[in-house]
């Protein structure tokens, strides 16, 4: 459950994240250029607006100062100094992308320096495309421009041409569902998954419970059928038995005629079978291969059936009393030697029964079951009664 409970944590926590980034604002720059200097005749003033973007951690907040260049431009070394620094606070350092030093390290030498905002223009060739700056650990404003304007820039200041800025606050870009949202959404999934887990393990469980259930019931029922088939009489067949002869029947299993030396197994209905072929048969099928007499149940094995859950109310099945007549079997109870005398009268297939057989089972019950036919038309089945 730890493992779980880190796994969500983790998931809400990328979720956060990604909320926090998809969110930006963007910043507007005011540049005022001063040409009254040695090196630009005249005294103008030329304004450049530029479209800018603040950094994630960024405060969102305006300002506005003189702009001074760092030395070297990408500020990556420890000892960068800026261009014209004189001491103070407030000014707003411009530095370049790259050179493989992070945003954080730029900013926060600015800031050491005393500088209240950092704006950092793009690469080479990236032109005045933008990104949102990641710095953590930073606490001065943060922005970023594109490429063409802040190499106007540099290369004026660089000039030592005076060059005031303000940034202004833009837009803000909020993503297309709030944090709560989100939340609601990443804790809705969470509960759902886990909860779809859990139905998976505990039907998983409780279909592995009714197999093991139900195999054990089977091979404690079929130990008691092998031991239950074990008490049956069986004969070897020799030289001069009419069941060898040339007018004897042959086996109902494998349909083979019986040979001398064959091993025979005497069922309860007095029917006998190859003992090879008869047991698998009994195993399976519980009753004789001819007349359908239960020997398994005759021996006392009874079958333990699983009663089926109701499908109907209890009022539909009151208000039809004459379906349960359809169901009724009619059970009658036979001795062994009333059923060998019938077998031998009406099985035409010539199958005799053994005079010797009485003898063996004497009081043992051999219990046949005949179900009447079913009639969906109650009016049918008087007509077929009658």
């Amino acid at each position: 459950m730890s493992a779980l409970r880190w796994l969500a944590f983790a998931c809400l926590a990328q979720v956060w994240s990604c909320a926090r980034a998809s969110s930006f604002c963007s910043a507007y720059l005011s540049v005022q250029v001063n040409l009254s200097s040695s090196a630009f005749p005249g005294n103008l003033s030329v304004w450049r607006r530029e479209a800018a973007l603040y950094g994630r951690e960024s405060p969102h907040r305006a300002l506005q100062g003189r702009v001074l260049l760092a030395n070297p431009v990408h500020a990556c070394d420890p000892n960068t100094l800026f261009r014209g620094l004189h001491g103070g606070t407030g000014w707003i350092a411009l530095i370049r992308r790259g050179n493989g030093c992070t945003f954080t390290e730029k900013i926060n030498r600015a800031a050491e320096k005393g500088a209240a905002a950092a704006v950092i223009y793009n690469e080479e060739g990236t032109e005045n495309t933008v990104i949102q700056m990641v710095h953590p650990g930073t606490s001065i404003v943060a922005v970023m421009m594109g490429n063409v304007g802040g190499t106007v820039l540099a290369e004026l200041l660089h000039k030592g041409v005076p060059v005031t800025m303000a940034i202004e606050v833009g837009r803000v870009y909020e993503p297309m569902m709030s944090h709560y949202s989100i939340f609601l959404i990443s804790v809705s999934f969470i509960v759902i998954t886990t909860a779809t887990v859990a139905y998976f393990i505990y039907y998983t469980a409780r279909r592995l419970y009714r197999s093991n259930v139900q195999n054990r019931r089977q091979r404690q029922m079929k130990a008691k059928a092998k031991k239950a088939i074990g008490q049956l009489q069986v004969r070897t067949l020799k030289h001069g038995d009419k069941e060898t002869g040339p007018d004897a029947d042959s086996c109902a299993v494998c349909i083979e005629t019986y040979k001398p030396g064959d091993v025979l197994s005497v069922l309860t209905c007095s029917h006998f079978f190859h003992k090879v072929c008869v047991e698998p048969w009994l195993l399976e099928h519980r009753t004789c291969p001819m007349c359908k007499c239960d020997v398994l149940k005759a021996l006392g094995v009874e079958l333990e059936e699983e009663s089926p859950p109701d499908l109907l109310p209890r009022s539909t099945e009151n208000s039809h009393p004459h379906t349960d007549t359809h169901i009724d079997s009619v059970s009658y109870t036979l001795t062994t030697d009333s059923v060998s005398n019938t077998q031998s009268d009406t099985v035409s297939s010539g199958y005799e029964s053994i005079n010797s057989v009485g003898e063996a089972h004497n009081g043992l019950e051999v219990v046949c079951v005949e179900t009447q036919p079913h009639y969906d038309n109650p009016a049918f089945e008087r007509d077929a009664r009658s």
